[in-house]
Parts: structure tokens; sequence; C-alpha cells
């Protein structure tokens, strides 16, 4: 049995003190907005090839092989420079966080440290659902297929010279601060969002959720960090095809051990990246989230789409009638294979039945060969995680908060 991969951002129970980061992207918003299906020719290569499979692996006995993991491969340089550079593989595509996070472990080039108005080093604490991800914030010109970020704020987790956590911090969850525990050599967060926190950690006092810390040699204390300064979705500083994403993979029946895809920089700026047909479904910006139907259910309010999350993972034994597997209680284990159908519906009023089905994790999982698994399935109680099981044999867009697109601005998915 593989272990669990659930990489969804804490949006949830942060909602209540970030609800004032929506729609304040500090971006400029993408110049052509041209009709669906349309745009300009492209002028650089917005694609980038992604491929789901066991991902990077650590050294034994900790190596397990992750399943339905996004991958792909980002260039990182110090600022300015074209030879002190790095091309780093093995990178998680996250559609449900914002921000690139970078394994220090992984990187072996120097970058520049950011340092908060006292000069002391600026560190960040980013909760996900199973743990929390704890290291400096530095600067790097970061570049995927021909599409360049310069100057962005990137976390580096896990460094050596910041291995005291604060208990503030680890009161949101275990770290994930190496390979073995993460499953990948850092995460490529291409989300809704234009920052990992917006506006909430631009104060100071007790309003400010502490997820950026000074941390001069006494000790870290939270501080308050600009939007310009906090840990930016990469897509927001390209020069153009910045308004969102497209991720594209192919169709899966059962197991199997890998497979490839494409992501897709932009949406309505160029040739290859129109809505063509795709419905479009606005979501609450101060949650992230839309609404699903499910056995005549209403969930307001409590889903969202995430291809950092390994599995589709939903409400609970009670509701769905199906046992947990005895070695992984993340994940279902029914007798045969369950097909559920629900609908999801935006807060634009737009909606469409989504018909999946959850097999037995014991047996999907069979061999340690397995990288890619349609059927996988978890408890998530009252909530809808729509994770990579999601994608497979959909286009699905992620629309940036703030952001200009064909269909209006962000943030929005659609497929």
């Amino acid at each position: 049995m593989k272990i669990a991969r659930l990489q969804k951002f804490l949006y949830l129970s942060l909602a209540a003190t970030l609800t004032a980061m929506a729609g304040c992207s500090g971006a400029g918003s993408s110049t052509n907005t041209g009709g669906s299906g349309g745009g300009s020719t492209p002028s650089v290569s917005n694609v980038a090839a992604i491929t789901v499979n066991t991902g990077p692996t650590a050294a034994p006995p900790l190596n397990s092989p992750y399943v339905d993991g996004a991958f792909t491969s980002v260039t990182l340089c110090a600022p300015g420079s074209t030879t002190n550079c790095q091309t780093i593989g093995g990178i998680l595509v996250d559609t449900g966080s914002p921000g690139l996070r970078i394994l220090s472990s992984a990187l072996t080039i120097s970058l520049p440290q950011q340092t908060a108005s006292n000069g002391s080093p600026v560190v960040e604490c980013l909760p996900f659902v199973d743990g929390i991800t704890w290291g400096p914030v530095q600067t790097a010109d970061m570049t995927i297929a021909g599409e360049q970020a310069k100057s962005l704020p990137i976390q580096v987790i896990g460094s050596s010279a910041f291995s005291n956590i604060p208990s503030s911090c680890t009161s949101f969850g275990a770290p994930e601060d190496d390979i073995s525990v993460l499953g990948a050599n850092g995460i490529l967060g291409v989300g809704n969002l234009a920052q990992d926190c917006g506006l909430a950690c631009t104060v100071s006092g007790p309003s400010n959720p502490g997820l950026y810390y000074a941390c001069p040699a006494a000790g870290c204390e939270v501080t308050a960090e600009s939007l310009s300064s906090q840990v930016v979705n990469p897509i927001v500083l390209f020069p153009k095809d910045n308004n969102g994403v497209i991720i594209e993979l192919p169709s899966v029946t059962g197991a199997e051990a890998s497979i490839s895809g494409s992501m897709i920089f932009g949406i309505g700026t160029q040739t290859n990246n129109g809505l063509g047909n795709a419905t479009v479904y606005t979501i609450d910006p101060s949650s992230g989230n839309f609404t699903t139907v499910f056995d005549n259910v209403t969930y307001e309010d409590a889903s969202f789409i995430d291809s950092g999350s390994n599995a589709i993972y939903f409400l609970d034994s009670n509701t769905t009638g199906m046992q947990t597997c005895s070695d992984a209680t993340f994940w279902y284990c029914p007798t045969t294979t369950q097909n559920f159908s629900a609908t999801n519906q935006g807060t634009n009023g737009a909606s469409s039945p989504i018909n999946f089905s959850v097999a037995n994790a014991d047996t999907l999982l069979a061999s340690e060969t397995i990288g890619v698994a349609n059927g996988l399935g978890g408890p998530d109680a009252g909530t809808f995680d729509w994770g990579l099981p999601f994608f497979f044999g959909r286009t699905v867009y992620t629309a940036i908060e703030g952001q200009n697109t064909p269909a209006g601005v962000g943030p929005y998915w659609a497929y």
C-alpha cells in the first residue's frame, strides 16, 4: 500500500482570516483577452510537459512510491544570472495552492535571502491538510517551457539554517521537510490565488494568521509581509499568459505505471489556450470553493479542484457506505467498485453532473510500479476534494484571482 500524498492547501481552515485576500493580485493582468479558441499566434512556448508516475524517490529504507502525482521540471537561476542556474525535476503540479516551494536538499545553487524590515531573515510556515512546509523565503528567476518569472519569491523547505520551528507553526501539523515525507522535490502551486496569504498577512497584530516570520538568532516572531514579498503564484509574473493554467491529461482505466500530459499557461492569450466549449464555474473568492450536490444533499461552498491531491476525497464512510482500508484509513476500500454521480455548481449558477468511481485501494495499488490510479478515493468529511483522478480525460482550466480572461476576471475553474 502506498502512502497518502494529500497536498491540499489549508484554504478552508484559513478562510476566516484570509477573506480580504480575494481579488487583490499585485500583478498585472493579461493584455490579450481574445475569445474562445482565439488569441494571438504563439510567440513563446507556453506548454510544459507533465508526467504522472511514482515520482522521485528518497534513499532506502524511507523511499515510497507516489501515486497520482503530476510532476514537471523548472529551471531556477540566481536573479539576473544566466550561469548560476539549476533545472529541478520531480516538482508536483498543484492547482490547489499558490507559489513555488523547493526542498533545500534538491537545491544546489545559492539564492538571495529575503529579509524583514529589521534585517532578520524571513521564513514561512505554510499549512497543508496533511502537514506544513517550513523554510526561508528566497528569490529566484524561474523558467518553465518558454515562460519566465523574474525575481520570484519562493519557499525553500527544510533548510538546516532554520531547523527550530515555532510551536505556532507546528500547531498546524507535522513538517514535510524532506523527500521521504513530501514525496516530491518541490511543489509548483498554480492555483486560483495570486499570493499564498494576501492582505491578511500584510498587517501586524492578532489578526495576522501567522504564516510569515522574522527569524533573528534569538528566535522567530510573526511578521507582516507585503503582497510583493509574499510567495506568489509564478504565473502572475509571466510577461503574458499570466491569467491562468490548463491541465490536460489522458483518460485512465484502472491502474497504470505512468501517463504523460501537458500544462498550458494562459487562458485565451494564444491560439492553443482558448476556452472552447468549456463551462466556467466561478468560485467563492473568500473560500476558493463551489458547491457539490451528492445523493440529494447540497454541500454548499465545500468543493474544489486540486491536482495536488492524489485521490477524490469526499464525505465519510457513514455517508458513502464504503469502508476505509484497514492499513490506510485515508483511502476507501469497498469490496467492489462503486459508481457515483455528483453535480458541481458554480457561484454563477453553472452546473454539470460528474460521474466517478471508487475502487478498492488495496487492490488498485497492489503493485509498487503503479504511479497512476483512476478510482482512488478517500474520506474528507463534509467536503469534495476533486483530486487528480478528476483530471483524467479532461481539460481543466484554473483562472487566477484579479486576472482578466475571455470569460471575465478570475477566480474560476472551467472544464
